[in-house]
Parts: C-alpha cells; structure tokens; sequence
C-alpha cells in the first residue's frame, strides 16, 4: 500500500511509524522535517490531504503535538475525511463507519506500543457499506457540495 505520512516534527513515535510501515511492506511519501527542525502543521496536512485526494496515495498519515491541527487543515480538502484516533477502537470506528482516509495521531499522547496497535487496526480494516453509513456519508458529501 502506498501511505502519505507527514508530521510537523520528528519526534521519536514518527520514527516508530514510519519504521513499522516500512516493515509491513508499505511505500511512504514523507513530509516532514529531518530531525530538530519543525514545519508549519497546515502545509504537511496539506500535502498529505492532496496526495489521498489525488489518489497519489491509497491512505494519508499525520502527526501533529495533539493531532487537531492536522485534522482540521485536513478536513478542509473535499473527499477528505481525517479522524484523529488515539486508541484502537476509534480507529477501528473510524474506518468502519466513517470510511476515513486520513489518520491523525498526537505525538504527545500516542506510545510507540499504541501507534503499532492503531497503525494495525486502521489498516486492516475497511468501511463496509450499510444503509445508515452510506446515507450519512452522503450527507457530508452534500455538505462538502452545497448547490
């Protein structure tokens, strides 16, 4: 699977990610900064958004200190539906019921143990198409189009 991953800063649980994405056979796109040195949260947001819409890329990561920034800056691509996830179910809900392409993480708060565990369950599950998931989806579709 080709991944987007960005981050503002490079701190050790980016690392982790990236390393155990690379393990799993993935390819990433990175954006993000080397080591000691930081970007504005809204341009990696942007690139990962832009990738996943484009369908440059199959899944877009990002990491921000508390993970809202990026989710927010990503949300405001259409077709974009980032879910900031710090355990396992909510990303697990996010992808079933909410067909989420963008993963958003806190570097503050997400272990290396917990970003295994959420990286895992983001990827291997999928939205399954329901009545109910499918009008709502619809919904944020209008509202992403409004006439």
């Amino acid at each position: 699977m080709k991944i987007s991953l960005g981050a503002d800063e490079r701190l050790h649980v980016v690392d982790v990610a990236l390393e155990y994405l690379k393990g799993k056979g993935h390819q990433i796109i990175w954006y993000g900064p080397e080591k000691g040195k930081t970007q504005p949260w809204p341009d990696v947001a942007r690139r990962v958004a832009l990738d996943v819409q484009s369908a440059e890329a199959d899944e877009g990561i990002l990491f921000c200190w508390t993970g809202t920034g990026v989710s927010i800056a990503a949300n405001k691509f259409k077709g974009i539906r980032a879910a900031l996830c710090d355990d396992v179910e909510t990303a697990r809900g996010a992808r079933l019921w909410n067909n989420a392409n963008v993963l958003c993480l806190s570097m503050r708060r997400t272990s290396e143990v917990m970003v295994r565990e959420i990286l895992d369950m983001w990827l291997s599950t999928a939205y399954e198409p329901n009545k109910t998931d499918d009008a709502c989806l619809r919904i944020v579709e209008e509202i992403e189009n409004p006439s």
